[in-house]
């Protein structure tokens, strides 16, 4: 994989290469101090990945993270030094493409495993979503277990996301009410570090009360839950989130796939599944089975996708249901959930 470094430290950048050099397969082809510098040095020799300060002198990485992805688009990584200082600009640059962020290695980590084996593990499995062709992209399965509780009857919609994703997030779930009929869970691929901060970010965006999914927590109506840490969110048979670390090569952590499925298996309400912007396939499959199911299911358009990997996966599979530009999502997902509230009184009002 090749790769770009992008910072204003040069020892900074000396060290990067260092650890990358010495410690992965990988290459860096170029370095530049700030975002113009860049930008241009992309448009000539496109890398497959960028790692990205944020901030630097005459353009920022917010900035250049948006014009890259205009003109040259590849995988970026966000490298920051402080993500609760820095939140908002992280968020910012995920916003506009973006692929993932990292804490910056620091000169003390040079001498100890515990500088370089966060960025060489970010690094190898970023290598495994932009490269398609060395990782297999099997559909997960869950393991086959029958619901004995169907308490739990209300509407839930499950949205996956990855490159862009917060920014295509904060869209959909600003225009949704505060009295919102449904639960909301959001696979994002994001590093664990910065779940917490994104569940704020997103909680600044919108209406709705936005926290990160706990492990064995049951699904509240009118709340939206973001998976976090680096492991697979599910649902278990009695309808709680449920952290998993299998299948543990899967490249996609947490992975949407894992989610939608066990969603599509054990939920008892009525469910709908949306997959946004992202890098590589993960989710397709997943949005497939809820499909499959007689579930409405939603991928975002090309034109308004920051990377069209993920829903173009879903578009291949007849996947979705509807095929929708960002700024409609929100309107279509009101009036699935109308439908779903006007056919359970239907149903009710039979049986009466």
């Amino acid at each position: 994989m090749n790769i770009a470094i992008v910072n204003d430290v040069s020892m900074i950048c000396m060290l990067m290469t260092k650890i990358i050099h010495e410690n992965s397969p990988h290459q860096v082809i170029w370095t530049a101090e700030n975002g113009a510098v860049a930008i241009e040095k992309a448009k000539q020799d496109t890398p497959d990945l960028i790692l990205m300060d944020l901030i630097m002198p005459i353009m920022d990485g917010i900035t250049a993270t948006q014009r890259i992805m205009e003109d040259s688009p590849c995988a970026i990584v966000i490298v920051t030094a402080s993500v609760d200082q820095n939140a908002d600009m992280v968020f910012s640059a995920m916003a506009h493409g973006a692929l993932d962020a990292i804490s910056t290695p620091t000169l003390a980590s040079d001498d100890n495993n515990d500088g370089i084996t966060p960025l060489i593990n970010k690094l190898n499995v970023i290598d495994r979503l932009i490269l398609p062709n060395k990782t297999k992209d099997n559909p997960v399965k869950a393991p086959l277990r029958q619901s004995s509780h169907n308490h739990r009857k209300h509407p839930l919609i499950s949205i996956g996301a990855s490159t862009g994703g917060p920014g295509a997030l904060a869209t959909v779930l600003s225009a949704l009410p505060d009295n919102l009929d449904s639960s909301i869970v959001i696979i994002q691929h994001v590093d664990e570090n910065f779940t917490a901060g994104l569940a704020d970010w997103l909680d600044g965006q919108c209406k709705l009360d936005v926290s990160v999914a706990m492990n064995g927590q049951p699904i509240e109506i009118g709340k939206v839950y973001i998976a976090g840490g680096s492991r697979h969110l599910r649902l278990n048979s009695i309808l709680n989130f449920e952290y998993t670390p299998e299948p543990i090569d899967y490249p996609y952590r947490p992975s949407i796939n894992i989610f939608f499925q066990t969603v599509n298996q054990f939920w008892t309400g009525p469910k709908t599944g949306v997959l946004l912007t992202g890098m590589g396939s993960d989710g397709a499959q997943g949005l497939l089975a809820l499909k499959n199911s007689n579930n409405p299911t939603i991928a975002q358009d090309e034109k308004s996708c920051a990377v069209y990997g993920m829903p173009q996966a879903a578009v291949k599979l007849d996947a979705a249901s509807m095929v929708l530009p960002i700024e409609g999502i929100s309107t279509a997902l009101l009036k699935i959930l109308s439908d779903q509230q006007q056919s359970v009184l239907s149903s009710t009002a039979q049986r009466l």
